[in-house]
């Protein structure tokens, strides 16, 4: 196959996601159908189909896409010293991840039931857990471990518990990164004084 229609092939993919994904937050992922997403592309179901078999294939796609970077963060700080500049890189790194990945992780906050049902909801749980474990040391008191967990949390929140604030979404972003850093800052002041 040549390059051209390769890339042909993905656009394809990718504007199925994205509509798909639209479609899911609009009106929610039950009451969206594999019918109203081709149509709102303009193709036949068939067409569809070729690319995604199912409702939950389409959002498991979009789930891999958007959340490669945090596998690659993961990947990354798991080889890193537990220095507090690691911590504050993953914490950094993660924050950019949510931005990008915002759509998907609006939908999941609004669809928390069908997420838990897909394999997609376990998947993100794993990668939360393997996040929070590059961040703890092994040293650090509860009220510590407390703190790296919330900081992850903490980004959650600039994206979906301020979303009704009148406020730039990248300044939003930066007060729940200034937040989560100086948590992330105290924990390992506390494990390291």
């Amino acid at each position: 196959m040549d390059g051209t229609r390769q890339r042909r092939r993905g656009n394809t993919r990718q504007r199925i996601q994205d509509v798909a994904l639209e479609l899911f937050a609009g009106q929610g992922y039950e009451k969206t159908s594999l019918r109203e997403i081709a149509e709102h592309l303009d193709v036949t179901k068939a067409a569809l189909y070729y690319h995604f078999k199912t409702k939950e294939e389409i959002l498991a796609g979009i789930f891999e896409d958007l959340a490669k970077p945090i596998e690659e963060l993961i990947e990354w700080g798991g080889g890193q010293p537990k220095t507090l500049e690691t911590k504050l890189e993953i914490v950094r790194r993660y924050s950019q991840a949510l931005a990008g990945a915002s759509r998907l992780f609006r939908f999941m906050q609004e669809n928390q039931a069908t997420v838990r049902e897909l394999r997609i909801g376990e998947t993100f749980k794993h990668r939360m857990l393997a996040l929070r474990d590059i961040l703890l040391d092994p040293d650090a008191s509860l009220a510590d471990q407390v703190r790296y967990s919330s900081a992850l949390f903490t980004l959650h929140a600039g994206m979906f518990a301020l979303h009704d604030l009148d406020v730039d979404p990248e300044e939003k972003r930066l007060a729940a990164l200034e937040v989560a850093t100086d948590l992330v800052t105290q924990a390992h002041r506390g494990t390291h004084p």
